[in-house]
């Protein structure tokens, strides 16, 4: 940055949309806006009322930090230690994977088929490879007469979860089990909904992934191996034994294995009612098959 002292809000801001714009940020403005909100240590809506201000000399050695940090590929969410998901927010650390927002539609097939259970006293969910929690939470905020287990391989992973939990006030609804996949769970244990956003990228496009996403997010939450849905063949049959009659496996997967994965599932004659739901770009992006 310039060495001038007259550096407003306003100034600040259109400065550093440059800067990140010419190092391939994909929303510059945004970044801008969310990384001095942090440094001031104020509500981004707060800016807009603020332009002409001078940022103080403190303020903008800490942006400096931040604004390096992203021009070098950090994402925002790690650079906050925060991101919302589903109108709420959650604590994330680059040990858990960023939430996105496909996979909200996990959530939304979930409140769908949860309706048809709405007769039953409560139901019972476990979330694959939980991760920052997103989708047990969430879970839990919006089914507040279900019971939840969130499990996961990592327990850094899950230590991030529980705290989220606590944070959002559901802790005492959801047991944590670091476990892999549904590995440590007894296998009586009967669910109705087995949900997941499994890895599945493929060793293929692991390679050619933005360097954000390959360098900085936990390359066990990503990568599924060879072919992309390594995981989630390994879960679906683990899920069809553990799901009730009528219980349904909700699974996050990528478009390009769509195919792959509607076959194992049809294959697998515990399952029926095979639909998948689509994103809002019309992608392929949430299998759901139903316990037979």
């Amino acid at each position: 940055m310039a060495s001038n002292d007259d550096w407003t809000i306003g100034r600040l801001l259109d400065w550093t949309t440059n800067y990140l714009k010419q190092h391939q940020a994909e929303s510059p403005r945004l970044d801008a806006e969310l990384l001095l909100a942090e440094a001031l240590g104020c509500e981004r809506i707060e800016l807009y009322t603020s332009f002409k201000e001078l940022a103080p000399e403190e303020a903008r050695t800490a942006f400096r930090a931040l604004v390096r940090r992203r021009a070098d590929g950090e994402p925002v969410a790690y650079l906050l230690g925060f991101k919302e998901f589903f109108s709420a927010t959650f604590r994330v650390t680059p040990e858990v994977l960023i939430p996105r927002p496909e996979t909200e539609f996990v959530l939304v097939a979930l409140f769908d088929r949860a309706k048809t259970l709405a007769s039953q006293e409560s139901i019972s969910i476990v979330d694959v490879g939980c991760g920052s929690g997103v989708l047990a939470i969430c879970a839990a905020l919006h089914l507040p007469t279900a019971r939840i287990t969130a499990v996961d391989i990592s327990p850094a992973a899950l230590e991030i979860a529980q705290d989220n939990a606590r944070r959002l006030g559901v802790d005492s609804r959801i047991a944590f089990v670091q476990s892999d996949l549904l590995d440590a769970l007894p296998t009586e244990q009967a669910f109705d909904f087995v949900i997941s956003n499994p890895p599945y990228i493929s060793e293929s496009e692991y390679a050619n992934l933005p360097a954000h996403v390959g360098q900085h997010e936990p390359k066990l939450a990503l990568l599924a191996g060879a072919e992309g849905d390594e995981i989630i063949r390994r879960l679906a049959p683990q899920a069809a034994q553990r799901l009730r009659s009528g219980g349904a496996f909700l699974c996050e997967m990528s478009p390009m294995i769509s195919a792959h994965v509607r076959s194992l599932l049809i294959a697998d004659d515990r399952f029926e009612h095979y639909s998948v739901v689509k994103d809002l770009a019309g992608q392929d992006r949430v299998a759901v098959a139903v316990r037979v």
